[in-house]
Parts: structure tokens; C-alpha cells; sequence
């Protein structure tokens, strides 16, 4: 299931504030169009977002090179649009770190045309939508090996193909280990409030056949204690240098009943959600969404008229809380301000 794909001279994306009830592809060859399908989660999770700012990038670049020669002025104004591209959502670090790798791109390739800058970096693109998806699979196949035969694994939020250009990180872990029968059931929260695991999560697997009941975000605690989880896994926004790490508001509750069980809290995330230049996780900016997506849903109020509300979109979960982050590149686990620092200073390499 491929939620973002390039595909003769457009991005395509699939809907997703519709599913399950549609499943509807939207095309984009504007750079301002995907800033905004970025912005009202048409398309969502932070590799997907990545992938889609790299195109972006590409259809700015085509833009500006048919009214600009000069290369130094045509590489300004690309750097001035992928800023606009990089403010669509602040939390997930892949927006940035895409776009500022096609600039990068770019730059380093400033004796070309502005033609020939722009097909460099459609390829660049191409690129960074084929690395996530060999990320996303390596991140299942380390995950597999933490997860113990006939286990039932609680996710949250979705951090399945839907959130990727493939595959998935949390839910590739799940994928995997499924494969390998080690995976008895998954038990996905629902997710408020525009209830991604629902609608995201519980869609993606039922439609893999992988068994999977749908519970409530205030259900986790208490199936927990019944012993009826055994892990849990979820994906990741961004993930600071100590390990710190912001996902979907819910995350950070999960974690500490987790720990209050004795259950392990695994984090599935590729490199390019690895922060390093963000100390910790109070340094990591929280998108406040519009405060509407709290009063109802599908356009049905629940809530009474002329009240407030809060709409933190991402929580930060603390690295005391994590027993591991899996990665592309391995597990990694505590002492993670040393382990992350070791892993992806070193060698940024694509596996393979």
C-alpha cells in the first residue's frame, strides 16, 4: 500500500482523511498543493510527510527554472520555497531533513542549468522514496527479533505503510513478525480525535489479515493489566539526541502504563527521524492543531457550543520510558544520548 508515489509528472497521494469509507487519489504537480494536502493530513505520518516535501521541492524547482536562468538566483528562490514546505508542520523532522537534503542537493550541483538542477532532483526524490521503503523493511526485520512467539503487541496512532511509502515502521515490525508467526493479535487505539487508528491502523491490518481489535485510548491501562498486552510498539515524529521521542498525542500515557506493567515500549523509527541537533525532548516544537478536530468528528459536534479546548497534535514520550528504539540500522537501546550519537554520526548510509 503505497500512500505517496510519483507517477507521470504528478504526486499522487491516497486520501487519507477519508478512509476506510473512500479510498480517493489526489494528484499534484504544485509545490503550494502538497503544502497543503502536508497541512490537512491528506497525507500524514513524518516519512511519508518526507517523502512528499522532496517532490515538493522537485515541482518548485521545475516552477522556478522556467522563469529563472541564472543558477545562483534560481537556487535562492529554491531555497526560500523549500522554507515555505518545511513551515507546513513543525513537529516531524522528516519534512525538514527532506527538504533540506534536495537543497543540499541542489547546491552542490550549482555549475549545472537550472533544467539540468531539476532533473537531478527528481532523481534525488526517487531517492529518498526508495530509501524509506528499504528502511522500513530493515526496521521490520530488526524489530521481528524483539517480538516473542504468540505475542499480543498495542500499538498507537498509525505507523503503518499509510505513514510511509511502504511498508511501514511500527507496523513493520508487525508485518514481520507476523511473517515469522510470532504475532497472536494486535490491539490498536483508536486515537483521538481524528482517530488514525481506527480509521489508519486497524484498516491497514484487516486488510493484511493480521488479527486486530480496536480499542479505545482510555482502554490501554486497564487491558494491560488483565495481561492481555505484551509489548508495545509505535512509531515516532521525532527522536532527540538523548532519545526523547514526540509521536501522536496518547503516546506519552501509553508509556508510562507500559512501565507501570512491566511491559516493553519500543520505538520504530528510520534514521532521518533521529535528531541530533535537538538536545532533548522539551526542546521539540508541538504543533497545536485547530481546536475543531476536538469538538466532533466527521462533521458531527459531540461537544457542547462555546467551550475551549486543547489540541496538542504530538506528545513527547522520555527516554527513561523507551526500552528500545528500532532502527534501520539495529536496535538501539540505553544509554541512547551515547547509542544514537554512535549510530548515525558515523555512517548514513541506506541499508540494503
Amino acid at each position: 500500500m503505497k500512500p505517496v508515489y510519483y507517477e507521470n509528472g504528478k504526486l499522487v497521494m491516497i486520501d487519507q482523511t477519508l478512509l476506510p469509507g473512500e479510498k480517493i487519489l489526489r494528484e499534484y504537480d504544485d509545490y503550494r498543493d502538497i503544502i497543503d494536502a502536508i497541512k490537512t493530513m491528506i497525507v500524514r505520518g513524518a516519512p511519508a510527510i518526507g517523502v512528499s516535501a522532496a517532490y515538493a521541492v522537485c515541482f518548485a524547482a521545475k516552477e522556478l527554472a522556467g522563469r529563472i536562468e541564472d543558477p545562483g538566483l534560481f537556487l535562492d528562490a529554491l531555497d526560500q520555497a523549500a522554507e515555505e514546505i518545511k513551515a507546513a508542520r513543525p513537529t516531524a523532522v522528516n519534512l525538514m531533513w527532506a527538504a533540506d537534503r534536495m537543497t543540499a542537493a541542489a547546491r552542490s550541483h550549482s555549475d549545472m542549468t537550472p533544467e539540468e538542477i531539476t532533473a537531478m532532483l527528481k532523481l534525488e526524490a526517487d531517492d529518498v522514496c526508495d530509501e524509506d521503503i528499504k528502511m522500513c523493511r530493515a526496521i521490520g526485520r530488526n524489530g521481528a527479533e524483539l517480538i516473542e512467539p504468540d505475542s499480543t503487541i498495542l500499538t498507537h496512532c498509525n505507523a503503518g505503510a499509510l505513514a510511509t511509502a511502504d511498508y511501514g515502521t511500527a507496523l513493520g515490525v508487525v508485518r514481520a513478525a507476523y511473517e515469522q508467526g510470532k504475532v497472536k493479535r494486535v490491539y490498536a487505539d483508536e486515537t483521538r480525535p481524528l482517530l488514525q487508528g481506527a480509521r489508519l491502523t486497524a484498516y491497514e491490518l484487516h486488510e493484511d489479515g493480521i488479527p486486530v481489535t480496536l480499542i479505545t485510548d482510555n482502554m490501554a491501562g486497564w487491558m494491560m493489566k488483565q495481561k492481555r498486552i505484551d509489548c508495545v510498539v509505535v512509531g515516532a515524529d521525532r527522536i532527540a539526541a538523548n532519545g526523547d521521542t514526540a509521536n501522536k498525542i496518547g503516546t506519552y500515557s501509553v508509556a508510562v502504563l507500559a512501565r507501570h506493567h512491566g511491559l516493553p515500549m519500543y520505538i520504530a523509527a528510520p534514521g532521518s527521524t533521529v535528531d541530533l541537533s535537538t538536545a532533548a525532548g522539551d526542546d521539540i516544537t508541538i504543533e497545536e492543531r485547530d481546536h475543531s478536530e476536538v469538538f466532533g468528528f466527521g462533521g458531527v459536534r459531540t461537544a457542547p457550543e462555546d467551550i475551549d479546548a486543547e489540541n496538542p497534535a504530538f506528545d513527547v514520550t522520555p527516554h527513561e520510558l523507551i526500552t528500545a528504539i528500532i532502527t534501520e540500522k539495529g536496535v538501539v537501546y540505553p544509554p541512547f544520548d551515547q547509542n544514537l550519537k554512535k549510530l548515525f554520526t558515523t555512517d548514513m548510509s541506506v541499508v540494503n
